[in-house]
């Protein structure tokens, strides 16, 4: 009892600033959002792809109906953020069988396509530009030929005979969008679905070397989750990277510190002290954000641009969704496009990976069925004041020639 009256109290408590459920708070290794749990595989639905990659183009907003009978906001027009993500269709150029060890999922065998794009197999060198040879797979390819392909047989026979999950290896078609990058995305994307794995291993098989539109995998009004890279913010200070307060203003040798960073025995400083350090560019995954709709592309298969994904029943404006003067960092989005509720993580041109959700979705937002009646596509970089370029032309007519 004497000891607990001598002890003095905190003059002030408050909840630690900052998570510790995120360290290290490092730079991430890879640039693009990994996968590191799949849904749950079930034998009652046909083979399918639980995920996809695109890349974030930008942000714009819409105006829809809520649908929510007995909320304030039921049958009133709501103004909100969406975010678009270009997804050109996906090349399967291979798959990956697992089996089940006491330590976790092994991989056992690997079968590739015969033949793999220029922009695939930049991603297995360092500098394609340098390289001599480009040989990449070059061996690999003759399997198919030799002995008819025997290799090739035994290698899905074992996946078949053996492996409990299997993985499609899919590549991004990143020529089609027009960055600088030449170099494709490579990932693995696990199928669930069919009744054993023979059926799957054929499902994948019939689909190497041809294209995967984002629109066979996702679906309007269906809740999915995002892994990406944050946006980098470089090397920053306690108060920014860890949100604690500021000294007072009189503070000797600045004021964004922490006051104390530990007591003088243990003598070392714990690791949830706040420091200064990198902040940003870190890997995270965000659940649950609401497909608000799985666009067509704006170009076609014979390279002719029919501009019309960005209508509505309600807005029979013909444009696409590109707005007026492009995306800003981006520029203009001809591929198929994936419109998202909400900010995603990271900047634009990022390479973003979409995962269908691991949760049975049984909140009324999310079995609410979208109606959109305005996309907004003025430009993002101004006013905007025009919605088209046809809009813009019209309203102020003859311009004054350069």
């Amino acid at each position: 009892e004497s000891l607990a009256k001598n002890m003095s109290h905190r003059k002030f408590e408050a909840p630690r600033h900052g998570s510790l459920g995120f360290l290290p708070r490092k730079r991430a290794k890879r640039s693009r959002g990994k996968v590191k749990s799949w849904p749950k595989d079930t034998t009652d639905k046909e083979p399918h792809f639980t995920a996809f990659a695109g890349y974030k183009a930008g942000m714009t907003h819409i105006t829809r109906e809520v649908d929510k009978p007995g909320s304030k906001a039921h049958k009133k027009e709501v103004c909100e953020a969406v975010t678009i993500i270009e997804t050109p269709p996906m090349m399967v150029v291979g798959m990956v069988g697992y089996i089940e060890t006491p330590r976790g999922l092994r991989s056992i065998a690997t079968v590739w396509a015969q033949h793999l794009s220029e922009e695939c197999r930049r991603r297995f060198y360092k500098n394609w530009h340098r390289s001599k040879s480009k040989r990449a797979f070059a061996k690999y390819e003759a399997k198919y030929t030799e002995a008819d392909g025997a290799a090739i047989q035994a290698a899905t026979d074992k996946i078949v005979e053996h492996c409990t999950v299997l993985r499609a290896i899919c590549h991004t078609q990143i020529k089609k969008i027009g960055l600088r990058q030449q170099k494709a995305h490579i990932m693995e994307i696990q199928i669930n679905g069919g009744k054993n794995m023979a059926e799957k291993v054929q499902w994948v098989k019939d689909k190497f070397e041809k294209p995967v539109a984002v629109s066979t995998v996702f679906e309007d009004n269906e809740m999915i989750d995002t892994m990406a890279i944050t946006k980098g913010k470089g090397f920053e200070g306690v108060v920014t990277r860890w949100g604690v307060t500021r000294l007072p203003r009189k503070t000797h040798k600045g004021l964004r510190k922490v006051a104390c960073i530990g007591s003088w025995h243990p003598s070392r400083v714990s690791y949830t002290v706040p420091r200064a350090g990198q902040n940003g560019y870190h890997h995270r995954t965000e659940i649950n954000k609401k497909v608000y709709r799985v666009g067509a592309a704006a170009r076609n298969a014979d390279g002719e641009n029919t501009n019309n994904n960005a209508m509505t029943e309600h807005d029979l404006t013909v444009k696409s969704i590109t707005p007026v003067g492009g995306f800003p960092h981006y520029g203009i989005v001809n591929e198929d496009y994936i419109m998202l509720k909400g900010g995603v993580t990271g900047v634009k041109k990022r390479v973003i990976t979409l995962r269908k959700s691991l949760l049975t979705q049984t909140s009324r937002s999310a079995l609410e069925k979208i109606d959109l009646k305005f996309i907004d596509t003025a430009s993002k970089f101004g006013h905007g004041r025009f919605q088209t370029l046809e809009e813009k032309a019209k309203t102020m007519g003859p311009l004054k020639a350069k």
